[in-house]
Parts: structure tokens; sequence; C-alpha cells
């Protein structure tokens, strides 16, 4: 979809775009949240679109089936085997391998009430040596875009928590799905 599309649709819907990726990233993973809905991937790609990015997403080889799986690439579906190497790995040689990569990651790992977000982003960005950038929706205030960059520091715990507090003001689809770790909690 091209920028100028993508830009009306969210005026018409009443969303706006908020923040940019800082113009000498060419390689990074932007981590998702919240992610609740199955419109969450639609706003998204809206948003990315309104944005002039393109970004990729991971999804399980399983669904790359005819006539879905030429769809799901056509719109940045990568396939991951998670049965037979770390996803990890295998998506941070692919990141190796290219000039210039943005990979699209929900750290809840499903659109359900999820109570500890899964960590293959963080490994993901280790592998590859790449930063992390905040990506977010926020249903209350109609409102998607991408936060601040983070360069992780290979303590995950501090991080997460870092990471976490920028997420604890975004409102859901559907808010009694997005969980923060209980020590977030409170600083909701």
């Amino acid at each position: 979809m091209n920028k100028s599309l993508a830009l009306f649709i969210l005026k018409l819907m009443g969303w706006r775009i908020e923040g940019t990726l800082p113009g000498n990233i060419r390689k990074v993973i932007v981590v998702m949240a919240p992610h609740t809905s199955n419109w969450d991937f639609l706003m998204g790609w809206i948003g990315f679109s309104a944005l002039g990015l393109r970004s990729k997403y991971l999804i399980k080889k399983e669904a790359f089936f005819f006539p879905f799986g030429y769809l799901i690439k056509k719109v940045g579906g990568i396939p991951v085997n998670r049965g037979k190497n770390s996803v990890a790995l295998q998506v941070g040689e692919l990141f190796k391998r290219s000039e210039k990569l943005i990979i699209t990651v929900t750290p809840e790992g499903t659109r359900s009430l999820n109570h500890k977000w899964k960590k293959g982003f963080y490994l993901i960005a280790q592998n590859a040596n790449v930063p992390l950038v905040l990506g977010f929706l926020d249903y209350k205030r109609k409102c998607g875009g991408l936060g601040p960059l983070i360069n992780i520091s290979g303590n995950y715990e501090e991080d997460l928590q870092v990471i976490e507090s920028f997420y604890k003001d975004k409102t859901a689809k559907h808010p009694k799905n997005f969980n923060l770790s209980p020590e977030n909690l409170s600083k909701r």
C-alpha cells in the first residue's frame, strides 16, 4: 500500500501516527504491543505504510499453504521453523545476510492473555546485534507509531522493565488480554 493511501485511510478512521524510524537505522526489531486482536495486524500494516516503511513479520511455516502462503509472503510474512533450530538463530542469520531489514515481533506471542512475554524478540536482537524500536497501538487515543530506540544491554530483566514501562499507558483493543510483568503492573 502506498503512503498517501495509508494516510488517507488512517484519517478516515480517525487515527494518527506518532514517531518515525531514525533515518540512519537500516536493521531493527520493532517490538509491537499491545497485541490482543486480529485488527492489530491490519492497523500496524497501514501504519507502517503511512510511515513509508516495509516491515516483515514472523509466522510459523505451517501457515504458508496454498493460496494463503503467497498472500502472507506478499504482506511481509517470513516462515519460521519453530521446531528445527532456535528462531532467534534463524532470524539472526537473516539479519546478517540483509543490508536493510525491519522485522516486527509481538512479544506477547498471542492475542489471548499471556502472563509472561516471550523473550524471542530480545534474543533475536542480541544474536543479530540490532537495536529495538518500541512500536505501539493505542486504541483509546486512536494512535499508533514508533517510540524510542533501545540498544539492548544484555540484561534482559533490566531492559524489559524499560520496555514495559513504555507500554504501561497504551490501551489494547481488548484491554483484559494485555499484560505486563507483575512488577510493572503496579506502575500502570
